[in-house]
């Protein structure tokens, strides 16, 4: 398995990241992400920064975060989150794929950083021992249509009677949808296109969605 390691520049902080060097990378000798329904076409998606991730580690970098406990949802590698952290913020970050917590532990210390908190999550378990949170964010999350609404319960299980959801969705076209899961939880919404993403290697066609209650 191969890396890459890349500096993102975002806001006032420089956050360091190694990533795999690209989508052709694998290694699950021990079978572990296969039991869990990872195929190894998909096994590598967790270990690049997507456009969809960078534009929300973007907007992370000016938000309000004080007072806020704050999940990051499907984070891969977590730039969100290690961008959070860099700022003080009490972030926990929760992905299903097994690489994505020893990737995090790694890159927190690549920024010389506090261990931010992880749970290997998955939608369908309603489990919320890890307790609720003021603001809940994710980034390219929205892929599988049969997912919507087992995430849309997971975000209301996990989120605060008062709770914010920010999430950055490429186009997928599922957005619809999503949103009417989440107004069966008490989630109001608006959707707008990202003010510049110029800093992208390519066009992003897709937009930044909030949902509050």
């Amino acid at each position: 398995m191969r890396h890459r390691y890349q500096t993102y520049e975002l806001g006032d902080e420089d956050i360091h990241v190694r990533s795999l060097r690209d989508t052709q990378q694998f290694s699950d000798p021990s079978g572990i992400a296969q039991a869990l329904g990872i195929s190894a076409a998909n096994w590598s998606l967790f270990g690049v920064v997507w456009p969809s991730s960078h534009v929300l580690a973007r907007l992370m970098s000016g938000f309000d975060i004080e007072n806020k406990r704050i999940l990051e949802l499907g984070c891969g590698l977590a730039l969100s989150s290690l961008l959070l952290n860099r700022r003080g913020g009490d972030i926990t970050a929760t992905d299903y794929h097994p690489e994505s917590e020893p990737f995090l532990l790694a890159n927190t210390r690549l920024n010389q950083d506090r261990d931010i908190p992880y749970f290997r999550a998955d939608w369908e378990c309603g489990d919320s021992s890890n307790g609720r949170f003021d603001l809940i964010i994710g980034s390219d999350i929205l892929y599988e249509r049969c997912h919507l609404s087992l995430l849309a319960a997971f975000i209301d299980s996990h989120g605060g009677d008062a709770c914010e959801v920010v999430i950055v969705d490429p186009g997928r076209k599922h957005t619809g949808a999503f949103s009417r899961c989440m107004g069966g939880y008490g989630f109001t919404h608006y959707q707008v296109k990202p003010s510049d993403t110029s800093y992208l290697e390519k066009a992003f066609s897709g937009s930044i969605l909030t949902y509050r209650r």
